[in-house]
């Protein structure tokens, strides 16, 4: 597998002009590993969501994945049957991998993947927690306007020219990213954000909502959704 150039690993798209809610343009939105935290001999599957200027996003395998650290353990993802793997090695490699990033006997190896799509022209860090176990976040029915979000493949209908309450019950420690390609979004990095359709921006398109926790895990929802 040919070898990602780290230093575009480590600035991705920093010439981005667009806004970090702006699902209109292509990008990684959020790398995901199933589960996120992994004991020796466990297994993690690693796919991403995908946002497409002009398109819809899409949840993809990526392309190419690879160990970026610690080098100890760059054997621990691969190809199997069309989906990229990362096995958690015994306890004798995960501890060579301590002694490697200078951790505690009994640390979690954090095992950091570069991970790329579109011809090695996106590209976005991964990180597996290796040596304990621990499950990407559920995502809670947010609420739009004050009434519970519809199921995923539901159309969302919103006014124009007004402020469309976004909230969702997240604990204290996570994170929250609401992204839109439809109307513009504010407050995107908060529990509680809103939307508002000018004259202006595009009638419809999508809004999904990302949340992380401590421990590197992720999830997303995404919905149609349509100004009127």
């Amino acid at each position: 597998m040919k070898r990602l150039p780290l230093l575009a690993l480590v600035v991705g798209c920093t010439g981005d002009l667009d806004p970090p809610w702006q699902l209109d343009h292509d990008r990684i939105v959020a790398v995901r590993a199933t589960p996120p935290a992994i004991v020796a001999g466990g297994r993690s599957e690693i796919d991403a969501l995908l946002a497409v200027k002009g398109s819809t996003t899409i949840e993809q395998v990526p392309e190419a994945v690879l160990v970026i650290a610690p080098m100890t353990l760059a054997t621990s993802v691969a190809l199997d049957n069309g989906k990229w793997i990362v096995t958690a090695p015994g306890e004798d490699q995960l501890a060579a991998a301590r002694v490697e990033l200078a951790l505690p006997l009994d640390a979690p190896v954090p095992l950091q993947l570069g991970v790329s799509y579109a011809g090695e022209t996106l590209f976005a860090l991964k990180t597996v927690s290796l040596g304990l176990a621990a499950e990407n976040p559920p995502i809670a029915v947010p609420l739009i306007d004050g009434a519970p979000a519809p199921a995923g493949d539901v159309e969302i209908i919103v006014g124009m020219l007004v402020d469309v309450p976004l909230a969702i019950e997240v604990a204290d420690t996570d994170e929250v990213n609401w992204l839109t390609s439809c109307g513009s979004m504010h407050d995107f990095d908060l529990p509680e954000a809103y939307l508002r359709v000018e004259p202006d921006d595009p009638m419809a398109g999508e809004l999904a909502v990302v949340v992380r926790d401590e421990r590197g895990g992720v999830n997303w929802q995404v919905w149609p959704i349509r100004a009127e």
